[in-house]
């Protein structure tokens, strides 16, 4: 087996296998004796099929898969030993291969294709300014996330008379047209129901003012609009809540009304725990305003991944072999049709520079990830998740599991380790260059984006 390699410029080449007899011949007769033994015809016993008739049934197809392993091998294993930046993979030359007959040939010579990535330079220095978006958090963000900890963290309190926003809890008891408890009617006890999520204003005002003792009759299924809703709510089936009709009386027990935690240390504590010594709610505050910050560094990061990019890409000129890339995307990709590719070619050669920009800046930085930063980055995104639900005290333990859970998942952890990579590459650059630091609101922040 030998390959020869012939550059036809810096981006593109073409390689010739040539394959004898003597690379494949043992191989294929391994495989046909295999073949024998397990053979089972009419006519002979098992194991004992002439080979010559085992041979003519299975021999070319021994042969074809033999010399395509061989193939497939020789051309990794030369790009590897030659150090070959190749793009994609070989295609087959379409006018250099020459015919292949099984039948009668022995030696083999297979011409491929390939196309290689340009050499280039990515210089990152203090020389190159990228600017860098420092959102800060105004005092209505601070405000409405105080609120948001606030509420989620109140409770239902007794109340004397009710109100628009209270909740009431009592008993439904159906009636008959005469205004009578029907006999062998519904009755729900115990149920639950919120004033303000009332669609017919009338019945809504008619429980304002009322105290726990009084009676409200009225039609649920006029007051909530949503026979399913009703249905829920008074325990029965689908079948019953759909034919239902007709006044309720509802026996009023008890009125809560919720009430916003006030900020105090139990809240605080409760938010971010007992060690974070927050005492007031100006530290509160300070506090809160921090965590949003801190989130926004995200947005900040990603606007400057953007800039820089664009930088990078503007600066950095370099061919690629695009004739060949083009003919690769459409062996790869069957179901794109001629104008699909045309379509999209110059968005995916704008994501190929990138990328190879990206590889470079990795190489030249020696930049590396381990498994612990990919545990680390899918902890901190559990955190981010819990952190929506107003849970930023989350304990290790916690976060650990859900990490797990999510590197046990093959397409999770490869977002994971794309973004990890990502992540490594900016710092890199954020290391190296100049940032031009600008702080910006976040509506202003947003507006920018959107340009």
């Amino acid at each position: 087996m030998n390959i020869t390699r012939e550059n036809i410029d810096e981006l593109n080449a073409i390689l010739t296998i040539s394959v004898e007899k003597s690379d494949y011949e043992a191989a294929v007769n391994d495989i046909l004796k295999n073949q024998r033994k397990k053979a089972n015809m009419p006519g002979f016993r098992p194991g004992m099929v002439p080979a010559g008739l085992i041979k003519k049934m299975y021999g070319k197809a021994a042969l074809a898969e033999e010399v395509n392993k061989i193939i497939s091998n020789s051309l990794n294993d030369y790009i590897r030993a030659e150090n070959l930046n190749v793009l994609g993979e070989p295609l087959p030359d379409e006018e250099k291969q020459p015919a292949i007959d099984w039948d009668t040939q022995s030696d083999f010579s297979f011409v491929y294709d390939i196309g290689m990535a340009p050499s280039f330079e990515v210089t990152l220095d203090k020389k190159m300014k990228v600017p860098y978006y420092s959102i800060i958090a105004d005092d209505e963000m601070v405000d409405k996330q105080v609120e948001a900890y606030a509420g989620r963290l109140g409770e239902n309190k007794p109340a004397d008379s009710v109100e628009d926003k209270d909740t009431v809890r009592g008993t439904f008891v159906q009636l008959d047209e005469a205004g009578n408890e029907l006999e062998g009617g519904i009755v729900a006890e115990k149920v639950v129901i919120a004033i303000d999520v009332m669609k017919d204003q009338d019945i809504k005002a008619s429980f304002l003012g009322k105290v726990a003792g009084d009676v409200v009759i009225f039609d649920p299924v006029k007051a909530y609009d949503n026979k399913h809703e009703v249905g829920h709510m008074l325990n029965i089936s689908h079948e019953q809540a759909e034919v239902l009709t007709g006044d309720f009386k509802f026996t009023i027990e008890e009125i809560l009304r919720f009430e916003k935690s006030p900020l105090n240390e139990e809240l605080f504590a409760k938010i971010y725990g007992e060690d974070a010594g927050i005492t007031t709610e100006e530290e509160f505050r300070a506090r809160v305003k921090a965590e949003i910050e801190e989130n926004f560094i995200y947005s900040s990061n990603y606007k400057f991944y953007i800039d820089s990019s664009e930088i990078l890409k503007n600066k950095i000129q370099f061919d690629l072999p695009k004739a060949f890339l083009k003919r690769w995307i459409k062996v790869t990709n069957v179901k794109m049709t001629e104008e699909q590719i045309d379509t999209d070619f110059d968005n995916f050669m704008v994501d190929l520079k990138w990328q190879l920009i990206k590889d470079k800046i990795v190489k030249d930085n020696d930049l590396k990830i381990t498994e612990e930063d990919v545990r680390a980055l899918a902890k901190e995104m559990a955190l981010m998740q819990f952190k929506q639900y107003g849970l930023s005290n989350v304990a290790d333990e916690h976060l650990e599991n859900y990490a797990n859970h999510m590197l046990k998942n093959e397409d999770e952890r490869r977002k994971l380790v794309a973004k990890k990579q990502d992540d490594i590459i900016l710092e890199a650059i954020k290391e190296k260059v100049s940032l031009d630091m600008k702080e910006i609101s976040f509506e202003e922040f947003n507006k920018m984006l959107e340009k």
